[in-house]
C-alpha cells in the first residue's frame, strides 16, 4: 500500500514538474510564428475591389490571416483531411508514426506520411529535410517544442499561413484571394475543400489560361467531400456545386489596375515589420479609373497622326482630397513613350494654369476685383518683356476676360504688385516642391517659368473649390494615418470670385456641348508651355478636380501641344463620360461667402459708375478689401454753343452745353487705332487759362460731426452705430463711403449709411459722389465696457 502511494506520489510529482515546464515554456516570451516571414502587399479600391497584390521579397504570394478570419469549412476540412487528433496529441501521433514506418521501411509498400499539422509546421518553419531518419527525428523534436511554446490556436493559424498552395502561392489568404477572388472567411464549401487538398498536392495541374482544374485535383476534392459528408450534414444545393467545373484564377490573371497609382503608394509606404500584414485600402474608384482609361485610349488613337501619343490624368474628390483616378501615362507597358513614368508626379512647365491664383491673390491684396480693367499693351517689366501667345494686344481688358483669354501682360502686371505673399511665396506655402530661389524666376514664374506636377496643380485647384483651404492629396484610407495638414492660403471671397470667373470660360463646342455645360457647370483653365512641350487643362466639375497633361516625357516639342486644342478636348470627353455614367451625381456648388456683395460699376474702367457712364454693369466686391474708385473714362465737357469749342470758366449755362467724351491713356489709344476702332479725341482746352472740373459742388459730410469723440458701449454694440450722411449736389444720385481707404458701402443721396466700428481709434471717413468729387474728415472712436 505504501509502495503504491509512493508510486502515485512520484507520478503526481512528475506531472507537476511537467506542468511547470509547460507553464514555463508558455510564460516565457516567444517570438510570433510569423516573425521569419515577409508578406505581399494587397491594395484595394474604395469599395474593397482588388487592385493589385505584390510578391513578397522571396517572390512568393504570401499573406497572414488570423484564424478567426478563416472559414470554419476550411478549418474543419483541414483537420478531417490532415490531422483528426490535432487537439489531443503533443506534436506527433505515435500510432501514425509506427504505421507509416512499418509500411515504408518494413512492409515494402508505398511511402506513407505520418506528419501531424504541428510536424508539418515545424518542417516549414525551420526548413527541415525530413527525407532522412535524422531529419524526421528533428521534425518530431521541433513539433514538441512548438506544442510547448504555442497554443493549438497559434499552431493551426501558423500552418494555414505557411502552407504551399501551388505555383508560388503560400498561405490560405493568398490562395483564397488569387484562386477565388475572396478572403478566406467568404469561401463556400467546394472552394474550402479545394484549398484544403492543395497543400498536400500543390503540383496538381491547372490550365493556366482557362484556370480549369485537372482531374487529379477534382478527384482529390471529391474524396474529401465524401469523407466530409460522413461527418457533417450537407445541403443538396451545396452538393450540386461539386458537379460544376472547378475554375481557379491563376496569378497571371491577377488584376493590375492603376499601376502608377499603386506604385506611388508602395514607394511611399514605410517598411513595416514582417509580423504585420500590409493591406492597403486606397481611395481609388475603379469605375472612374476605367472611364478615364477608355477615353484616353480612344483619344490617343484618334490623334496619333498629330504626334500625340501620351497623356497623364488625375481626378480628385474636393470634399475629401482623395485621388479617385490616376493615369500616369497613356500605356504603362509601352516603352516607346516611357509608359512606366508617372506623369502626374513629374515636374513640368505649367504654362498659364497658374494664372487664376495670381488674380486670386490680387483680389485678397486689394489690387483688383473681377471687373478691374487692366492694360493689355506692350509693356517692359524691367528686363522682362513678355508677349501674348497670339503676339497681339487687346488694350483695356477686365480681369475676368484677361483670365479667360489667358492674356500674359495683365497677369504679369498683377503679379508684380503682389506683396506678402508674393506669387513665389504663395507657391512655397502651397508645398510646391523643388523650387529655385525667387530671384531665379522673377516675373517669368507667372507664365510657367517654374515647374509643378499635376498632383501639385490639383491641390491648388481643389483649394479654390474648398474656399481657399489647401490640403494635401490622399491616396489611402488606412485608419492609422495622421489627420491631413490644412492651411488657409486664400480667402473664401477670392476663391469664390476666381471660380466664378473660370466658370465663364465657355466651351468651344457644338450646341449639344453647350447644353451639357448648362447641366454640368465646369470651371477650367488651359496652359501651354514655352516651345510647345506641355499642354494642360485644369479645372473642376461637380465635386471633382480634373487635371489633364499632354506631352512627351523626354521633353520633345510638338506644335500640336496647345492646351486649348490638345488637352481641353480630352478634359471635356472625360467629364462628359463621367456625368453620363453618373447622371444623378450632385452638381457643382459655389456658395457665395456672406462677406461678399455686388456693386454697380462702369465697365470700360471697372470703377464706380457716374451719371456720365454709358456702359454699366456689376462686379463682386469684398467690403473693406476690394479697390473701388470713381470712373474717369467718361467725363463731361462744357462746350460753347457758338464756337463748339471748350468753354472757359466762368461760363454762362445758357450759352453752353455738356458733351461726354472718353478719356483714354495714350498707349490704349494706339491699341484702339491699330485694331481699327479709333477713339474720338477729347477737345483741347489749351486756350483756357483754367481747366474745367466736374460741374457743381462736391459733397459735404454732415455726420459724423467734426471734433467729437464717439463713445460706444460694447454691451450694446448692435444699437451703437455711427450714422454717415452727407449733403450732395442736385445732379448726384449715389454716394460712396470709405473708412481709412476701405470701401464701406454706397447710399443714395436721400439715405444714410450705418457704420459699427470694430475697435477704438482714429478713423478717416471719406465720401465720393458719382461725379468724382469728395469730402473727408477724421473722428475718434472709444469703445467702452
Amino acid at each position: 500500500m505504501v509502495k503504491q502511494l509512493k508510486y502515485i506520489g512520484n507520478i503526481i510529482v512528475i506531472l507537476i514538474i511537467l506542468s511547470l515546464i509547460v507553464i514555463a515554456f508558455r510564460l516565457t516570451p516567444n517570438p510570433p510564428l510569423n516573425q521569419s516571414l515577409n508578406f505581399s502587399t494587397i491594395l484595394y479600391d474604395e469599395k474593397d475591389q482588388l487592385l493589385r497584390i505584390t510578391l513578397a521579397n522571396d517572390q512568393q504570394y504570401r499573406t497572414w490571416t488570423p484564424l478567426e478570419k478563416i472559414s470554419p469549412h476550411i478549418i474543419n476540412s483541414l483537420l478531417l483531411h490532415e490531422d483528426q487528433w490535432f487537439y489531443y496529441h503533443v506534436g506527433f501521433n505515435p500510432v501514425s508514426l509506427i504505421r507509416a514506418f512499418w509500411a515504408t521501411y518494413i512492409g515494402g509498400g508505398n511511402r506513407q506520411g505520418a506528419s501531424t499539422i504541428t510536424m508539418q509546421l515545424a518542417r516549414m518553419h525551420w526548413k527541415i529535410n525530413t527525407k532522412t531518419i535524422d531529419g524526421k527525428l528533428l521534425q518530431i523534436f521541433r513539433a514538441i517544442e512548438l506544442e510547448l511554446k504555442y497554443s493549438k490556436h497559434d499552431i493551426l493559424e501558423a500552418y494555414l499561413n505557411y502552407a504551399p498552395f501551388g505555383r508560388n502561392i503560400e498561405s490560405i489568404g493568398a490562395a483564397s484571394l488569387i484562386y477565388f477572388d475572396k478572403t478566406p472567411d467568404r469561401v463556400n464549401l467546394p472552394e474550402a475543400l479545394t484549398l484544403t487538398v492543395l497543400p498536400q498536392s500543390p503540383t496538381y495541374r491547372i490550365d493556366k489560361e482557362k484556370g480549369i482544374a485537372g482531374k487529379a485535383l477534382v478527384n482529390a476534392r471529391q474524396r474529401l467531400f465524401e469523407r466530409w459528408q460522413e461527418h457533417y450534414e450537407t445541403e443538396e444545393n451545396i452538393a450540386v456545386l461539386f458537379d460544376l467545373p472547378l475554375i481557379m484564377r491563376q496569378p497571371e490573371q491577377l488584376p493590375f489596375i492603376a499601376p502608377h497609382f499603386t506604385n506611388q503608394i508602395l514607394q511611399q509606404q514605410i517598411q513595416k515589420p514582417n509580423t504585420e500584414q500590409n493591406v492597403i485600402k486606397t481611395t481609388l474608384k475603379i469605375d472612374l479609373q476605367t472611364i478615364i482609361e477608355q477615353q484616353v485610349r480612344a483619344f490617343i488613337e484618334r490623334n496619333k497622326t498629330k504626334g500625340i501619343h501620351n497623356t497623364s490624368v488625375l481626378l480628385v474628390d474636393n470634399n475629401t482630397m482623395e485621388v479617385k483616378a490616376l493615369l500616369g501615362s497613356a500605356d504603362y507597358f509601352n516603352r516607346s513613350i516611357q509608359g512606366q513614368v508617372n506623369g502626374t508626379d513629374a515636374k513640368r512647365s505649367p504654362g498659364s494654369t497658374l494664372k487664376p491664383f495670381i488674380y486670386a491673390l490680387g483680389m485678397d491684396q486689394s489690387i483688383i476685383h473681377p471687373k478691374t480693367v487692366l492694360k493689355d499693351v506692350a509693356t517692359d517689366f524691367g528686363f522682362y518683356t513678355p508677349e501674348n501667345f497670339d503676339h497681339h494686344f487687346k488694350g483695356p481688358i477686365s480681369v475676368t476676360d484677361a483670365l479667360i483669354h489667358s492674356r500674359n501682360i495683365p497677369a504679369v502686371y498683377v503679379a508684380g504688385k503682389l506683396k506678402k505673399p508674393s506669387f513665389y511665396q504663395f507657391l512655397k506655402q502651397a508645398h510646391i516642391r523643388e523650387m529655385n530661389t525667387e530671384d531665379h524666376y522673377g516675373l517669368a514664374l507667372v507664365l510657367g517659368g517654374g515647374e509643378v506636377t499635376a498632383q501639385e496643380l490639383a491641390t491648388l485647384y481643389a483649394m479654390l473649390a474648398n474656399q481657399g483651404i489647401w490640403q494635401p492629396l490622399r491616396m489611402t484610407r488606412n485608419t492609422d494615418s495622421q489627420p491631413p495638414l490644412s492651411q488657409r492660403l486664400l480667402s473664401p471671397e477670392a476663391s469664390f470670385m476666381t471660380l466664378d470667373m473660370l466658370l465663364k470660360n465657355t466651351r468651344t463646342e457644338d450646341i449639344l456641348a453647350k447644353k451639357q455645360q448648362s447641366l454640368t457647370p465646369i470651371y477650367w483653365k488651359t496652359g501651354t508651355s514655352w516651345g510647345f512641350r506641355d499642354a494642360w487643362t485644369a479645372g473642376g466639375f461637380n465635386n471633382y478636380t480634373l487635371i489633364v497633361w499632354m506631352g512627351n516625357f523626354d521633353g520633345h516639342s510638338n506644335n500640336a501641344f496647345v492646351g486649348a486644342n490638345a488637352a481641353a478636348p480630352l478634359f471635356f470627353n472625360i467629364i462628359d463620360s463621367i456625368t453620363a455614367y453618373y447622371p444623378n451625381q450632385k452638381g457643382y456648388q459655389n456658395p457665395i461667402p456672406p462677406n461678399l456683395t455686388q456693386v454697380d460699376i462702369c465697365l470700360p474702367s471697372g470703377n464706380l459708375v457716374t451719371q456720365w457712364c454709358k456702359i454699366k454693369g456689376k462686379t463682386w466686391f469684398i467690403p473693406g478689401v476690394s479697390p473701388i474708385n470713381i470712373d474717369t473714362v467718361y467725363r463731361p465737357v462744357v462746350i460753347d454753343n457758338k464756337t463748339n469749342k471748350v468753354a472757359c470758366p466762368p461760363f454762362n449755362p445758357k450759352d453752353t452745353h455738356v458733351e461726354v467724351y472718353e478719356y483714354w491713356s495714350s498707349d490704349l489709344v494706339k491699341v484702339f487705332a491699330k485694331a481699327g476702332i479709333p477713339k474720338k479725341t477729347p477737345p483741347n482746352s489749351a486756350h483756357c487759362e483754367t481747366t474745367q472740373n466736374y460741374i457743381g459742388s462736391p459733397p459735404r459730410i454732415t455726420s459724423p460731426l467734426k471734433n467729437v469723440v464717439y463713445k460706444l458701449r460694447l454691451s450694446n454694440k448692435e444699437n451703437e452705430k455711427i450714422v454717415l450722411n452727407a449733403i450732395a449736389d442736385g445732379e448726384v444720385k449715389k454716394l460712396y463711403w470709405f473708412v481709412d481707404k476701405n470701401f464701406l458701402g454706397s447710399s443714395s443721396v436721400e439715405n444714410t449709411l450705418d457704420w459699427v466700428p470694430s475697435k477704438s481709434g482714429i478713423y478717416k471717413i471719406s465720401v465720393i459722389d458719382d461725379l468724382g468729387r469728395s469730402d473727408s474728415r477724421k473722428l475718434k472712436v472709444d469703445l467702452i465696457d
